[in-house]
């Protein structure tokens, strides 16, 4: 009698994807990004992880624990941003206030004030998303008021000069005004002079 051996039939099991919470916090802010915080809910993140639902509780107890992780993220990198972009050897105080008004007041990052702009929505709505941007905003202040005291400037002065250069760089990120002047480099560097000079 023949026998005929039948062949063990492959087992195909579906590569499951791992992600770690920063990966879920990383495509958070993209969604943040494009759709501000209203886009953020957890069966999109899913969908765009190519992950079940069930893999996103398993980093997070809920969206909320996935929101204060965002904000979080935010919040640090914003400081760590500001620490370097005002950090100076003495002496060189004006040129690194010039620096960061350069560096704000730039579009290069379109992501980076896209996700700028959307977390200062969302303070708008919820008093901890506000809390987080009133704790950046004021650390920025103080870290750009030092670089102005540094550069020889009486505190009240500083202060003051420190809100004029944020309300000047966060307000012309808001604008269109390309059309305003034929040689914009040359109008922002008249502005930053005004700003940093004494």
């Amino acid at each position: 009698m023949k026998t005929t051996s039948v062949k063990p039939r492959k087992r195909t099991t579906a590569t499951r994807t791992q992600l770690d919470p920063d990966r879920w916090v990383e495509v958070a802010n993209d969604l943040l990004a494009k759709e501000g915080i209203s886009g953020l809910r957890v069966e999109v993140l899913a969908k765009r992880c190519g992950v079940t639902k069930g893999s996103f509780y398993w980093h997070f107890k809920d969206r909320q624990a996935l929101l204060d992780a965002v904000l979080e993220q935010w919040k640090l990198g914003r400081i760590r941003d500001i620490e370097k972009t005002t950090a100076v050897t003495p002496g060189n105080e004006r040129d690194q206030l010039h620096y960061a008004i350069e560096v704000y007041g730039a579009s290069r990052n379109r992501k980076g004030m896209s996700i700028e702009l959307a977390v200062r929505d969302w303070a708008r709505h919820d008093a901890q998303a506000a809390a987080i941007v009133e704790a950046v905003d004021l650390y920025r202040l103080e870290c750009t008021r030092k670089l102005f005291v540094a550069a020889g400037m009486s505190d009240a002065e500083a202060k003051s000069r420190s809100l004029l250069l944020y309300a000047c760089v966060f307000g012309l990120s808001l604008m269109h005004y390309t059309h305003f002047d034929d040689n914009l480099a040359d109008l922002k560097q008249r502005i930053a002079e005004r700003i940093v000079s004494s």
